[in-house]
């Protein structure tokens, strides 16, 4: 039977990405409580497809991910996009892996301990592997505790920070959570006293901005800080190398 895919094609026309999507798929991430963590990925893999192939083996990308089927990390990572870089044999690969990360906190009688967080690991790998690590932090003022019968309230929810960082050296998913958790827990307390509206996204940007920049083994962040409004939303961006 013919090749067809990987047939030559004499049109000279690249295509950037050709690849599967929204894979849900059973991952093991590195936790520090208790060595691993058992979640559920969403994956998206790609890879650059050279003008002088028709098309790519859409099943290779899956038989790739099960071969990886175990702990998924950055060492782990790194070897998924080399796999299908030298697999599909293409000019450069991506990958991409969104879940939820589930973090342990103090316990109080009102409230779950237990919080979830959504992570993405997002990497390509063209002549270097670049893997950047995504979280998605809510951010939430503090209320005043009134005495009252009944369910707990829930806490007022501001907005999110989502923080994107590029590692130097091995960090754990839940040290970079509560670092940032610590900065935007600062802000909301020092603008406690004028008043909720006090508090913007360009101060806590700044507040996130400073502690990401003190925290070993980070070499460049991205954020978005977003207070979410009735009718729209303010946000403020910043990115930088350190």
């Amino acid at each position: 039977m013919k090749d067809i895919q990987n047939q030559t094609d004499h049109r000279r026309i690249n295509i950037k990405k050709v690849g599967v999507k929204t894979i849900s798929y059973p991952v093991t991430v590195l936790d520090k409580a208790k060595n691993r963590q058992n979640t559920i990925a969403t994956v998206n893999m790609y890879v650059n497809l050279p003008h002088r192939f028709k098309g790519t083996h859409m099943s290779r990308f899956v038989e790739i991910l099960n071969q990886f089927h175990g702990e998924i990390g950055m060492k782990s990572f790194h070897q998924i996009m080399a796999r299908m870089k030298e697999r599909l044999d293409a000019e450069a690969s991506h990958l991409e892996m969104t879940f939820l990360y589930f973090l342990a906190k103090e316990r109080k009688p009102d409230s779950l301990n237990l919080c979830h967080y959504r992570c993405s690991f997002i990497g390509s790998f063209e002549q270097d592997p670049d893997l950047q690590l995504k979280v998605e932090i809510p951010v939430i003022l503090p209320l005043i505790r009134r005495k009252t019968s009944g369910l707990p309230r829930s806490m007022g929810q501001w907005g999110r920070a989502e923080v994107t960082v590029r590692l130097n050296s091995f960090i754990w998913i839940e040290d970079l959570i509560l670092h940032i958790e610590r900065a935007i827990g600062d802000q909301p307390r020092q603008s406690a006293g004028n008043g909720p509206e006090m508090l913007s996204v360009e101060t806590l940007t700044r507040r996130i901005a400073e502690c990401l920049s003190q925290l070993a083994g980070v070499g460049w962040f991205s954020l978005r800080v977003e207070n979410l409004g009735n009718e729209y939303s303010t946000f403020a961006t910043l990115e930088a190398t350190v």
